[in-house]
């Protein structure tokens, strides 16, 4: 990347209001080639916005939009393509039903005559695409039959299709492996040698400072900052995010009731699904306790068992009672909850407001006679806002309004508003979320295991696990092959247990 040169993309002063909400304020942003720039601000900063006026999706209240210097209007995602812009959203817009040749040529799939589609030429050219990515996957597969992270690189691929000149990629590496993300970023350095310029949306510091040239700052809907990524730290980066210094992101105390000659307060014998073998192991009561593995590990596939979503035998014992197996809503009864990795899609009733979200583990300690005290929900739901400090309106706001750290409050505000919650357990708890709202998930965690209750982490973010779990097991293939103490478990150690070389 050099300085000099016109950019491809341009937004200078663009600006977006929505009800009761200023989301961008005359914000600047600009593409050169060959250059990677990143997008960074907490959840609610208005990168998602920004990105949406890039893409088509909505149109600025005010500011201008430049291709190669010229003024242009852009009033749906098609222009934006026909430009070249093209722009991969953290949350996926795929149809499950079609194949993933389909979904990558979504909108232009080669015909012979009579609009009767080329199979043939439409498998062979995205195959190419899925190589590119590094997607070993038959394109005539159906899409619903991928898991998070290979639709991640059929987007990508949608992406590349387009032979774009600008490619905004939001959040990308949120559900990929060690391996898909080096792909990624090798993707990445062979775009910007072709000259295509890189929009980076990303929490991960440590990508940034891997792969951008320039970051550009957002806060509350302003740009604060636009700096070389060469010039820059990470200290000065959250400062400029979140306005204040955060000064321990993992906050690890030493003051939850742990004690080893405690007994277990959950217990897990032979626990195995589909997708998980022979699974044992205990957590006391104010444990934080973490799961590692690579994708596929087995990770999201034990959190299910566990919750009683997926058919599983052996034994979970919960105070030395056993739990019923299969039984989610047992689960729910014996004081065990779990939040999902995709807090969208199966998390939130996002059509439902914030109250009703959060009300959801409770809902019989409500009702009286078939009837909900709504006065005593309003005021729990008011509580919560209030202590997990979650930016909403009121309890009464569409959940689908707020973003993503807040709405994952709202699902961990589920759990922590029941009394006898005594298991907590959280798929990828921190997934596509801000550093400043990190921090506070990381702190209502810890405040969770000093209730006395077991926390279970999985989490594919090591440092997240070695800086707040007390234990790691590592998982691999659907079995546990290891486990570390919080004193002896580093990131070397946890990668080399998970590929099988410790």
């Amino acid at each position: 990347m050099t300085d000099g040169g016109q950019p491809i993309l341009e937004l200078r002063g663009i600006s977006k209001q929505f009800p009761g909400v200023r989301a961008l304020d005359r914000v600047d942003l600009e593409v050169r080639p060959g250059e990677v720039h990143a997008l960074l601000g907490e959840n609610g900063a208005g990168k998602s916005t920004l990105i949406k006026i890039m893409a088509g999706v909505y149109t600025a209240d005010r500011g201008e939009y430049l291709v190669q210097g010229r003024p242009v209007e852009v009033r749906n995602p098609r222009d934006a393509l026909d430009l070249g812009v093209s722009v991969v959203f953290q949350e996926l817009s795929q149809v499950e039903s079609m194949s993933v040749a389909e979904n990558v040529y979504f909108g232009r799939l080669p015909s012979v005559r009579l609009g009767i589609v080329d199979r043939a030429r439409l498998n062979r050219q995205a195959r190419d695409l899925l190589r590119q990515v590094g997607l070993d996957v038959d394109p005539s597969t159906r899409l619903g039959y991928l898991s998070v992270a290979q639709r991640q690189l059929v987007e990508i691929a949608h992406g590349l299709s387009h032979d774009a000149k600008v490619i905004a990629m939001d959040e990308p590496t949120s559900a990929l492996s060690h391996t898909e993300i080096e792909t990624l970023f090798g993707l990445i350095e062979r775009l910007k040698a072709q000259g295509v310029g890189i929009v980076y949306v990303s929490h991960k510091l440590d990508e940034l400072f891997r792969l951008s040239d320039r970051i550009t700052v957002l806060r509350d809907g302003a740009r604060v900052a636009e700096l070389r990524t060469s010039e820059t730290s990470s200290d000065e980066l959250i400062a400029l995010m979140v306005g204040r210094r955060v000064d321990s992101l993992f906050p690890r105390t030493d003051d939850r009731p742990v004690r080893a000659q405690d007994a277990p307060l959950l217990e897990v014998r032979g626990l195995t699904s589909a997708d998980v073998r022979d699974i044992g192991f205990s957590v006391r009561a104010g444990e934080i306790v973490g799961f590692s593995g690579l994708m596929g590990s087995g990770r999201t596939e034990l959190a299910r068992a566990l919750f009683g979503l997926d058919k599983s035998s052996g034994e979970v014992r919960l105070g030395g009672r056993p739990v019923p197996r299969g039984s989610s809503a047992k689960a729910v009864e014996r004081g065990i909850g779990y939040v999902p990795e995709d807090r969208k899609g199966d998390g939130l009733v996002l059509v439902s407001t914030v109250r009703d979200n959060m009300m959801l583990a409770i809902l019989r300690r409500l009702s009286r006679a078939g009837r909900v005290d709504r006065g005593r929900e309003r005021r729990l739901a008011d509580q919560m806002i209030e202590r997990l400090r979650i930016k909403a309106r009121s309890a009464e706001q569409t959940v689908a309004a707020l973003s993503g750290g807040n709405q994952q409050k709202v699902t961990l505000a589920r759990w922590l508003v029941k009394e006898d919650l005594r298991v907590l357990i959280l798929d990828e708890p921190t997934r596509g979320i801000d550093i400043g709202s990190k921090a506070e998930i990381y702190r209502l965690i810890t405040a969770v295991a000093k209730r006395g209750a077991a926390v279970l982490v999985m989490s594919s973010e090591m440092p997240e696990l070695l800086s707040l779990c007390d234990r790691i097991y590592v998982l691999r293939e659907g079995a546990i092959v290891g486990e570390y103490g919080h004193a002896e478990a580093t990131q070397e150690k946890l990668m080399a247990c998970a590929l099988g070389e410790a």
